[in-house]
């Protein structure tokens, strides 16, 4: 019997992208996360972060969720280390990161994005 490697992206999305129960359990058990931190329930958010204007970068990550403390988690699956990799992710973290104000809103009510990359290489 043959299975679907959780490696390949279209698997990673669906497994965690489909499974809250599944997403929450490899959040937990990867993110330094105190005790009373812990993530107990979130709410997908769209995978695509479009630009405000015609002519910023789109970007596309393979899962993006909120939880109740309106923290903020992104989850990619990467097969080979690049230093754009690299740079893509903290695009793609800044990004978030950035789009919780508007004009109106104060900065105290910014909340932490974490941005959790899996990469199928072993770094010495």
């Amino acid at each position: 019997m043959r299975y679907l490697d959780p490696k390949a992206d279209l698997t990673f999305k669906k497994i965690f992208g489909e499974h809250k129960d599944l997403l929450i359990s490899l959040l937990n058990a990867l993110l330094p996360l105190a005790d009373d931190e812990q993530i107990e329930s979130v709410e997908y958010l769209s995978p695509e972060l479009v630009p405000d204007t015609y002519v910023g970068k789109n970007s596309i990550v393979d899962v993006r969720c909120r939880d109740v403390k309106n923290r903020q988690f992104i989850v990619e699956m990467q097969m080979l280390w690049t230093e754009a990799f690299k740079q893509r992710v903290l695009f793609n973290a800044s990004k978030a990161f950035v789009r919780q104000l508007d004009k109106k809103r104060k900065y105290e009510f910014l909340q932490p994005v974490y941005s959790l990359n899996l990469v199928n290489e072993i770094f010495m």
